[in-house]
C-alpha cells in the first residue's frame, strides 16, 4: 500500500506499523527534515522561501529514496534559524545557533529512539552562522549514534555548489535567479513575477561581503533584500536545479547509510540460503506499489 510521505500525517498506529514493516523487509529508515529561515526575499518572494526550498527538495529525495528501497518520511518544517544578516528587514526572525543546534539534537534523538535509522539536514538558508550550527548538530547525532545516524548535505560545498548555475557560484545569488527558479518550479502561486520583472539585475556576491566582514543585507548594498536577477526565473531552470539537488540528498543519506545497506542486503542472502528450495521468495513491496501488489519481476502467484 502507498504510505504519505508526510511524518504528520501518520497515527502513532500507522507509524509504528510502518517502521516495523520496514524493519522486517531490512528497509533502513529516514527522516528528511525541512530545515530553513524566516527572512526577507526581496519584495517579490515571501518570507518562507527557504522553508519552500527545503520543502521541495525533501519531497523529491522522498520519492527517489522510497524508489530506492529507503522508508523516507518528511518531518515538519523548522522555519526559524540563524538569520542574522537579514537583521534590519521585518520579518528577519533569527534564533541563537545554540537554540537551534539544541532542538534539532533533541528531536533527532526522538526519531531515532523511535525505529528511524537515518536523520537528513535539508537545508536552504545558506547564512555561515546557519551552516555551523546544522554541522554541529549532525556532527552531535552522529557521536550519540553512529556515523550512520546523521547527514547535512551542504548546498554550498564544492561537490554540490559547482552543478547549480553560473548566479550560486557567484555569489549573487539570495532571491535572485537561483532562488527565483526553484520557487517557481515548486510553489508559483507565491512569486509575484510582475514585480520580478520590474527588479533591476543587482551583482552583490553576499558570499563575498560575508566572507569580508559585511555586517548585514543593508551594509552590503541590498537596500530591497535581494541580489541577483530575479527577472530572469524560471520554472523550467527551478526543475533542474532540482534535480541536482534532490540528487545531492539521495547520495548523501545513500552514503550515510551504506554500512546498514550492506547489513541488510547480507541479511538478505543469508535468509534466502536458509529457505527450503522448494519455496517462493517473494520480495516485500515498496510503499508505492501498485495496489494489486504486482511487481515487475515477481514470482507468479
Amino acid at each position: 500500500m502507498s504510505r504519505p510521505l508526510e511524518l504528520d500525517r501518520y497515527t502513532t498506529a500507522t507509524l509504528s506499523a510502518a517502521l516495523d514493516d520496514a524493519r522486517r523487509a531490512g528497509r533502513p529508515a529516514a527522516v528528511l527534515w525541512p530545515v530553513g529561515s524566516t527572512e526577507p526575499h526581496g519584495p517579490h518572494l515571501p518570507l518562507c522561501t527557504d522553508v519552500k526550498l527545503a520543502e521541495e527538495n525533501a519531497r523529491r529525495s522522498a520519492l527517489w529514496l522510497r524508489a530506492e528501497g529507503v522508508f523516507a518520511v518528511i518531518a515538519p518544517s523548522l522555519p526559524y534559524g540563524v538569520t542574522d544578516f537579514a537583521e534590519g528587514f521585518a520579518g528577519a526572525i533569527s534564533i541563537p545557533a545554540a537554540v537551534l543546534v539544541g532542538l534539532l539534537t533533541a528531536a533527532a534523538d526522538r526519531f531515532i529512539a523511535d525505529g528511524f535509522d537515518h536523520v537528513c539536514l535539508v537545508n536552504h538558508h545558506l547564512e555561515p552562522g546557519q551552516i555551523d550550527a546544522l554541522t554541529t548538530a549532525r556532527d552531535a547525532i552522529r557521536a550519540r549514534h553512529g556515523a550512520h545516524a546523521a547527514s547535512f548535505p551542504k548546498v554550498v560545498s564544492r561537490r554540490w555548489g559547482a552543478r547549480l548555475g553560473d548566479e550560486f557560484k557567484s555569489g549573487a545569488c539570495h532571491a535572485g535567479r537561483y532562488e527565483g527558479s526553484l520557487m517557481l518550479a515548486s510553489v508559483p502561486h507565491m512569486v509575484d513575477m510582475q514585480t520580478a520583472r520590474a527588479l533591476p539585475p543587482l551583482d552583490i556576491s553576499l558570499s563575498k561581503a560575508i566572507a569580508d566582514g559585511t555586517p548585514g543585507f543593508i551594509a552590503a548594498g541590498m537596500g530591497q533584500a535581494y541580489t541577483g536577477d530575479p527577472a530572469a526565473a524560471s520554472a523550467m531552470e527551478g526543475d533542474l536545479l532540482y534535480a541536482v539537488l534532490a540528487e545531492m540528498v539521495v547520495t548523501e543519506v545513500r552514503e550515510a547509510l551504506a554500512a546498514l545497506l550492506e547489513a541488510s542486503a547480507e541479511r538478505s542472502v543469508e535468509q534466502s540460503t536458509e529457505r527450503p528450495a522448494e519455496q517462493t521468495i517473494e520480495t516485500p513491496a515498496p510503499d508505492d506499489a501498485d495496489p494489486s501488489g504486482k511487481q515487475p519481476g515477481d514470482p507468479a502467484r
